[in-house]
């Protein structure tokens, strides 16, 4: 078997080390973070020290295509999971449907569409638990890859990587590099400096600004509806976490100056509760501060350029290959996805590193950049509606085939369901679409108006971030039959 380095020990660097050593290669794992794993789990969120992880303690999901991938390739994970206290999220129950659907009943197969969620501190440490324990998996935690080793090449004027040389100058061998490190991976400028060719690289600023605050009862919230919600100037989403935990987040245009209030907890105190879909969220108490974070970048990168790869031995996953606005809660999902295909790339192809980047890139474009490229579609029209309202123009109007697909999961139970398939990853949006049932419903409701919008306009979103108008007056009427039972929990 091979030699493999991974640079990069967070979630998904470890879960592709995971498969790749059950595979029978040697997998070594370089993290930089110096930090060593909390002895347990309900130590990570308080002392687990992940400074090359800016989002460590920004809220995370694990959706359905996160979990089924889970099940197959890393089995045992999801229960692992479970222990160190993540919980069970059920989309069907009978408080996440339109309220224009009747028929809640139950389906065979609902169960599928289940997912296990918790904050990242504790799913990142129940991954590190498990990618420790693999014989044949080492991980060097403190040790910084800062450019790649070249040896003979593999296809005549392209690089081919050997492995990988560190801050301190000790170079590792591999038969394989991953490239794992995320965000701010520096994988363009060490394939420039290993005489490749530049990479196809997409990037800008998605221009969104994040305020999120964490909170601790005795019960979840009962979820009704979405978990991330359009309010015309912002949205709001609301995520589970593990051992009674949850977050509250608060998101919008980073033109929006005024949005800054929402460092102060009061103040976003009084806006969530101006959202009665979701001001029950705040019936626990805060563990943290109004966390902000801004300056995210949509970025996308790929390692073939008219159709030759620009470097062999080297490979790109999860962030480091695309990584797009954080807020519909894919990355890990679709990062997981990333991982398993280049388990299955590697299982082919591990000896011919052109066929291996050839085949990965491949792969890769079919089965997952779609994904990256509808995130990008659907942020560019939130900030473009966003920053319209802002200025008192009237917003973009919505992509016409989604617009019809949501129209139809308004009224159909099935269609719902196959649109929840999109949001938690199990499916594209345009193979829902091609569904022959989905198709038809999409044509019997396409003269239905789309449901109106519960947002809070300009001039009260300005009082109460002003602090002029309180949360009772300034809260969206919902009829009773709608509303939360704060006491209630999935």
């Amino acid at each position: 078997m091979s030699r493999i380095v991974i640079c990069g020990g967070g979630m998904i660097g470890l879960c592709v080390a995971t498969m790749l050593a059950r595979d029978g290669h040697d997998v070594t794992v370089l993290e930089a973070d110096e930090a060593d794993l909390p002895v347990s789990p309900h130590e990570s969120w308080e002392g687990w020290d992940r400074r090359g992880v800016a989002q460590f303690r920004q809220p995370h999901n694990l959706f359905t295509r996160f979990r089924m991938i889970c099940d197959q390739e890393l089995p045992g994970l999801t229960d692992e999971l479970l222990r160190a206290g993540c919980v069970w999220v059920d989309c069907l129950d009978e408080y996440s449907f339109p309220p224009t659907i009747n028929d809640r009943s139950r389906r065979p197969g609902d169960e599928a569409l289940r997912f296990v969620t918790g904050r990242r501190p504790v799913v990142e440490w129940t991954v590190a638990a498990m990618a420790a324990a693999e014989p044949r998996l080492t991980i060097r935690r403190g040790v910084r890859a800062e450019a790649l080793v070249t040896g003979a090449s593999s296809i005549a004027g392209v690089p081919h990587a050997v492995g990988v040389r560190t801050r301190s100058g000790e170079e590792i061998r591999g038969d394989l590099v991953v490239d794992a490190m995320g965000r701010r991976s520096a994988a363009c400028k060490w394939i420039l400096e290993a005489g490749g060719r530049s990479p196809v690289e997409e990037a800008e600023d998605c221009n969104f600004v994040y305020y999120t605050r964490y909170f601790r009862g005795p019960q979840r919230p009962r979820r009704i509806g979405r978990a991330l919600v359009p309010m015309g100037l912002f949205s709001i989403l609301t995520l589970d976490g593990d051992n009674d935990t949850w977050s509250v987040t608060l998101y919008t245009s980073s033109n929006n100056k005024a949005m800054r209030a929402l460092r102060d907890a009061a103040t976003f105190h009084r806006l969530v509760a101006a959202c009665p879909m979701q001001a029950h969220w705040l019936d626990g108490q805060p563990i943290t501060p109004v966390l902000p974070m801004a300056g995210i970048l949509d970025r996308y990168r790929r390692l073939v350029v008219d159709a030759q790869p620009v470097i062999t031995g080297f490979v790109a996953v999860g962030d480091a290959w695309a990584c797009t606005n954080p807020s519909a809660g894919r990355g890990l999902s679709v990062g997981l996805l990333h991982a398993q295909l280049l388990r299955n790339v590697a299982r082919r192809h591990i000896n011919d590193p052109g066929a291996l980047a050839s085949a990965y890139d491949a792969e890769t474009e079919r089965q997952v950049t779609p994904f990256y490229r509808n995130q990008i579609a659907a942020d560019r029209a939130r900030i473009a509606e966003m920053n319209a309202l802002s200025e008192g123009t009237t917003p973009p109007a919505p992509n016409p085939a989604i617009a019809r697909l949501l129209k139809a999961a308004c009224h159909d139970a099935d269609v719902f369901r196959a649109m929840l398939e999109t949001v938690l990853c199990v499916a594209l949006p345009q193979d829902v679409m091609a569904r022959p049932y989905v198709a038809a419903k999409m044509a019997e409701f396409e003269r239905h108006a789309l449901p109106p919008d519960r947002g809070i306009d300009r001039d009260q979103l300005m009082n109460l971030l002003d602090g002029r108008t309180n949360a009772s007056s300034a809260a969206i009427h919902v009829p009773h039959h709608q509303r939360a039972n704060r006491a209630g929990a999935h």
